[in-house]
């Protein structure tokens, strides 16, 4: 009777253990955050990803009372941060400032990826648009795309155009331009914008689909010329430049960035995060730093809504790579 009871008494301890540690669990969650949160960002310091990582995070210390700390993990073109956030807990302390190219191109991109979006990662709300615009030397004499593709043709295939790298948004935008135009020019890769932009003003390249943030000094300057916006929409920010896509129809490369945790986090902890970051992007403070990086907070109108987004998006770019044949190891 004795082992009998021992054995009873073991048992009733192990389950007070277990109801203790899930009690523990939810009052966590119901008081969540109760300690700091790390924002993950795919690109370095000063970028725009990290622009928004910095603005939410502020917002998110003084609205829930926790610290918030930005950990910058370039590399890989955005892939390395979505790989670590694919492997994090899904408790709500690890957050992804996701861009499209790790999120929704390099899918399709890659034969081999260390994650998969729709498995490993929850979609929670969009952030921001990114402009991109298509610029030239202002040399060229080049003053609209009409013009650009007409002078294009004149040279024949002595075309160059640079990328901030392999997949991303600017290397296809290119890619896409001479899908729709019957242009052939040559992709020249660096290793980020800034490179790219330099040999552009040099006249070694002849066009790019930079982010505008990163091309507006050569741009004010008067060395470099925009011609559009690259979205299928017209840009508040940019309201004299029209869309590439009003002189070449179907155009259309948006550069978006998004909220991402791990799949599996709690559905409340989720809602919080919703229901905080869109409150931040509404705010005066937060659009007018958002715009000082050539950027336009967004926000979605549900949880749901962005998952479907990026879904679409990741269908969108995967027709895109098979269009254009595109394959990176």
């Amino acid at each position: 009777m004795k082992t009998h009871a021992k054995v009873l008494l073991g048992f009733v301890s192990c389950m007070i253990g277990w109801w203790l540690a899930g009690a523990s669990v939810a009052v966590a969650q119901s008081n969540y955050p109760v300690k700091p949160i790390r924002v993950l960002i795919p690109f370095p310091a000063a970028g725009a990803a990290d622009t928004v990582g910095r603005t939410l995070g502020e917002h998110y210390t003084a609205a829930m009372g926790q610290p918030v700390v930005i950990d910058n993990r370039p590399g890989a073109g955005g892939r390395l941060a979505v790989e670590m956030l694919a492997k994090a807990e899904p408790n709500g302390y690890t957050l992804l400032v996701g861009v499209v190219g790790g999120i929704a191109i390099s899918p399709a991109l890659y034969r081999k990826l260390p994650y998969n979006v729709e498995r490993d990662l929850l979609a929670v709300t969009r952030l921001a648009e990114v402009i991109n615009v298509m610029v030239v030397p202002a040399a060229t004499g080049v003053k609209s795309v009409k013009e650009f593709i007409s002078w294009a043709k004149k040279r024949g295939g002595d075309m160059r155009y640079g990328s901030s790298g392999p997949g991303q948004p600017d290397h296809l935008a290119g890619e896409i331009f001479q899908r729709l135009t019957g242009l052939q020019m040559t992709h020249v890769p660096y290793k980020g914008g800034g490179p790219a932009l330099v040999d552009l003003v040099a006249g070694d390249l002849q066009v790019m689909f930079p982010t505008y943030i990163v091309a507006a000094p050569h741009i004010q300057s008067g060395r470099l010329r925009p011609l559009a916006v690259t979205p299928q929409q017209r840009q508040s920010l940019l309201r004299d430049l029209p869309t590439v896509a009003e002189s070449v129809p179907g155009f259309d490369v948006s550069n978006w960035q998004g909220l991402f945790v791990p799949a599996k986090t709690p559905r409340r902890i989720v809602e919080r995060l919703f229901v905080e970051t869109n409150k931040a992007l509404r705010a005066a403070e937060v659009k007018k730093r958002f715009n000082a990086s050539g950027m336009e907070p967004v926000g979605s109108p549900s949880q749901e809504d962005f998952a479907k987004f990026v879904l679409d998006e990741t269908t969108r770019w995967a027709k895109v790579v098979k269009d254009t044949n595109i394959q990176l190891e």
